[in-house]
């Protein structure tokens, strides 16, 4: 348990940070972990799926839950005199669901792939995942395939659940006007199972193999959405400050280059920014763009020469001062919510990181130099280490467009064209 009081606000968020996620799944367990989040709010041995949405909506409150790759949570904000009853409802729907009803909320799940299936760009990413990390679990989509929801039975779902919800993977984290003794006390309320706890399959166990893969989906749509990425570094790895300063240069702010160079002065596209996202052992970072047919070659053409820009200059001292400010003031700004610091700590304990005071983070932040991106930019964004990910109507169209980027590197899924239901990271 991790809890920071707030002086002088009256609400508190409260997370239950459980640590399980889709990199820890098998092929045929694909999206159990997202299709056991929902469950979680069918109902528990006291209260009903409808009771519980009547309870959190007459404290003004809403409840949700996410799952990712490596981690899911159930989380919410209330007023500071409803927390122990928030905290009492959440902790049975965390450790103490029904998992009845699985019919109804399978068709949920269902339905909540087909949406992501019509969506290009929630498909792009799950593609890019697919072309950076191979066959390895961190490449596989979190919400999972339609075949192996299709395929969960109630038996399945209670096993995973007793293996993964247990205390010794659990982090209980609250933000705001906490107590800490008090949740502690709550705490020792819960009804814990007596299951012994199992080592959580570590999603990392066998590293990924990472060379320059094209994939491409199929889809009639108007654009060209396109995804140019690569390996990246681990969440605790301290080259994730200077990460976060080199993606508001290259195309993280309206200022950055990518805006600038693809959108502002040559209107190539509505949409083009970089990103990235850190797992335990390694991450992912990459460019996004979304195209019409006419301006695909250009724009690739341009991002391409930005990439090789980065590497060679990848800051003007300007850009450099401005970047660092810009996510000074979006650190400090996030922080005053007490959702996203208890975001902050529970994300931290539940990863094994270091708690960092906003001052802490505001001086990793200052302490990036130009000579830590260069060096990040050139190892991020060698040409030999991008893969390509594209969803379009014409596959022929998109690899002449990627071709000039350089040839896929062999081997497994170098070059794949694939329909197939693959969709991203989930929220109830």
């Amino acid at each position: 348990m991790v809890t920071e009081h707030v002086p002088g606000v009256r609400s508190a968020a409260l997370g239950f940070w459980i640590a399980t996620g889709s990199a820890a799944e098998t092929t045929e367990q694909a999206g159990i972990s997202h299709l056991l989040e929902h469950m979680l709010f069918r109902g528990t041995d006291r209260h009903s799926s409808e009771e519980i949405d009547q309870i959190f909506d007459a404290m003004g409150a809403e409840i949700n839950a996410g799952t990712d790759k490596e981690a899911t949570s159930v989380y919410s904000r209330v007023l500071d005199h409803h927390l122990e009853r928030a905290f009492e409802v959440m902790g049975e729907m965390v450790f103490g669901p029904r998992l009845d009803e699985l019919e109804a909320e399978r068709e949920v799940v269902l339905e909540e792939i087909a949406m992501y299936e019509d969506d290009p760009q929630d498909r792009v990413f799950d593609a890019l995942g697919r072309a950076v990390f191979g066959s390895h679990p961190l490449g596989r989509a979190v919400i999972g395939t339609a075949e192996a929801i299709r395929a969960v039975t109630s038996e399945q779902l209670r096993e995973f659940h007793a293996q993964r919800y247990v205390p010794a993977h659990v982090v209980i984290a609250a933000a705001g006007s906490v107590e800490h003794e008090a949740l502690v006390q709550l705490a020792e309320r819960l009804p814990l199972s007596e299951h012994a706890p199992e080592e959580v399959p570590n999603s990392s166990a066998a590293p990924p193999h990472f060379g320059r893969r094209v994939r491409f989906v199929k889809k009639e749509v108007e654009q060209y959405h396109v995804c140019l990425g690569g390996e990246g570094p681990a969440r605790d790895d301290e080259r994730r400050f200077a990460l976060r300063v080199l993606e508001g240069v290259l195309g993280g702010t309206s200022s950055s280059r990518l805006f600038q160079e693809v959108r502002e002065r040559r209107g190539l596209a509505y949409s083009v920014f970089s990103f990235s996202s850190l797992h335990a052992h390694t991450g992912e970072v990459g460019v996004y763009v979304g195209t019409r047919k006419e301006n695909l070659a250009q724009a690739l053409e341009v991002i391409s020469g930005e990439l090789e820009r980065c590497v060679r200059d990848p800051a003007s001292e300007q850009e450099l001062q401005r970047s660092r400010e810009n996510l000074k003031g979006r650190v400090v700004l996030a922080m005053e919510s007490t959702s996203a610091r208890m975001s902050h700590l529970g994300t931290s304990v539940l990863s094994g990181l270091p708690i960092l005071s906003v001052d802490e983070l505001l001086e990793r932040i200052d302490a990036v130099q130009l000579a830590d991106m260069r060096e990040l930019a050139g190892w991020l964004f060698a040409p030999e280490r991008m893969s390509v990910a594209g969803v379009g109507p014409d596959e022929r169209e998109f690899l002449r467009a990627v071709d000039p980027l350089g040839p896929a590197s062999g081997g497994e899924d170098a070059r794949d064209a694939d329909a197939a239901a693959e969709a991203g990271a989930a929220r109830r």
